[in-house]
């Protein structure tokens, strides 16, 4: 009888290490199979944004741990299309209506997500030593002899640019010197290493360098609207957590970081 009480312990015993150390095991098992993923959520935005969107990242992630942003800067030209190539895109940041127009024509935006986000100025810009220009009437002068401006078709600075220069009736003048970029990144490269005379810039691009002289900012009769819109994709994998983003690029601290850069909000 004693040894009946006995064996029934030793296995009671038993049944509980093996419970125990089975329990540790798929414990231990189902943590280092199931390893913690954000969501990331791909941002395509026009370059011109790059700066502040990178102040902003880490703000956001604060209080959003469990989100991964990924940016993908560009011109909106091209952005647009990747986006209509079938790109994995959930946010897209224009620098100017014509893009987002384009995208929402083919049903390509999730509808009621589409906003104004930003405001814009644009500039005039030299190199730090370039002194023979000190107003846009100066780029006709024979010793300034190239001029960089974005590309009229596909980035929107370059339209604006189109606009200004021809508000001001120099087009006919300067048409033979001007070197096109395929961004406005591209054009502040082009005068910060002295390739060129003088470029033409958004003010948030001429705040981000120490190696420009900003020569003249334009009024808002010389150039259409210079707007950002901002819009979720139709095809967002997450949708939700899309609006949310959006939304907090239009709260206060987002607007004192674009501020900073130059923007209006």
């Amino acid at each position: 009888m004693r040894l009946t009480k006995k064996i029934a312990l030793f296995l009671c015993l038993g049944m509980i290490f093996i419970t125990i150390i089975s329990g540790r095991f798929q414990s231990s098992y189902s943590t280092k199979s199931v390893p913690f993923q954000p969501v990331s959520l791909m941002v395509s935005a026009a370059i011109s944004l790059k700066d502040a969107l990178e102040d902003i990242k880490p703000i956001y992630q604060k209080t959003h741990q469990d989100v991964e942003i990924i940016y993908n800067f560009s011109s909106s030209g091209s952005l647009q299309q990747q986006i209509e190539q079938g790109a994995p895109v959930d946010i897209f940041i224009a620098a100017a209506n014509k893009q987002m127009d384009a995208l929402e024509s083919k049903k390509l935006l999730l509808v009621g997500t589409r906003q104004q986000l930003l405001t814009n100025q644009l500039v005039l810009v030299t190199p730090k030593d370039e002194k023979n220009v000190k107003k846009i009437q100066d780029l006709t002068q024979t010793n300034i002899s190239r001029i960089a401006m974005g590309e009229t078709n596909s980035v929107p600075v370059g339209r604006y640019t189109k606009e200004v220069i021809t508000y001001y009736k120099i087009l006919d003048k300067i048409q033979s010197k001007i070197i096109y970029a395929k961004n406005v990144r591209q054009v502040l490269n082009y005068v910060e290493t002295e390739n060129v005379n003088a470029g033409f810039v958004y003010l948030s691009d001429a705040k981000t360098s120490g190696e420009i002289r900003l020569v003249e900012i334009f009024p808002k009769t010389s150039h259409s609207p210079i707007v950002y819109p901002i819009a979720v994709l139709r095809d967002s994998k997450n949708p939700k957590i899309a609006k949310e983003f959006s939304q907090f690029l239009l709260n206060h601290s987002a607007k004192k970081v674009f501020n900073k850069y130059g923007f209006g909000t």
